[in-house]
């Protein structure tokens, strides 16, 4: 199962704090597969094939610091999705933007989405994909900063990262963690 995190609506779409939802999106369309409305688990979640095997691509229409409660009831329709087999796609504001790192469980950085995937599955056990957004300058505010959209130029590095970091999922997929880490995690784009 692969948790692109975001908040939902137009208002925060194109804003950093969307950088996972960016690319769950752009891996539905890889796959030409379409994100559909699950009420009962609010999100928007389909089944796709990566790399050869079924996954489920999920984007949770709860805001960020409710992403567990989606994620675990999206999870519990699924009975092979287990935690440590769970990625999780977010914005990571300890990355230059644009950087792209693959991370099995440790901490979370303060980051709500991942505090509340943590919280509701009963462990930080799960493999993330981080899309780095960076630090504002000194006096931003860092919840201004990550629900802002980014200036032209980060927006392009941005793209490039939802690219690299949708290719970092299938690799994950297709060639397990830790080869898409040895991988990914050596680049610094």
């Amino acid at each position: 199962m692969v948790a692109g995190l975001g908040n939902p609506g137009e208002r925060y779409e194109k804003t950093r704090h969307n950088a996972g939802a960016a690319v769950v999106a752009k891996l539905a369309d890889s796959t030409h597969v379409s994100l559909r409305r699950v009420k009962s688990c609010m999100t928007l979640a389909c089944e796709a094939e990566i790399g050869g095997a079924p996954t489920v691509l999920s984007f949770p229409q709860t805001y960020m610091n409710e992403s567990g409660r989606a994620v675990v009831c999206l999870m519990k329709r699924y009975p092979e999705a287990v935690v440590n087999s769970l990625v999780v796609i977010h914005d990571e504001l300890d990355l230059p933007v644009g950087v792209v790192k693959i991370k099995r469980g440790g901490g979370l950085a303060g980051h709500n989405g991942l505090k509340s995937i943590a919280s509701y599955a009963g462990s930080k056990d799960f493999i993330r994909v981080r899309v780095g957004i960076g630090r504002p300058r000194d006096g931003v505010d860092i919840s201004r900063w990550v629900l802002s959209r980014p200036d032209a130029n980060e927006r392009i590095q941005l793209e490039l990262a939802t690219e690299r970091a949708a290719m970092a999922v299938q690799s994950i997929v297709r060639d397990g963690v830790e080869k898409a880490m040895n991988e990914f995690n050596s680049n610094t784009r």
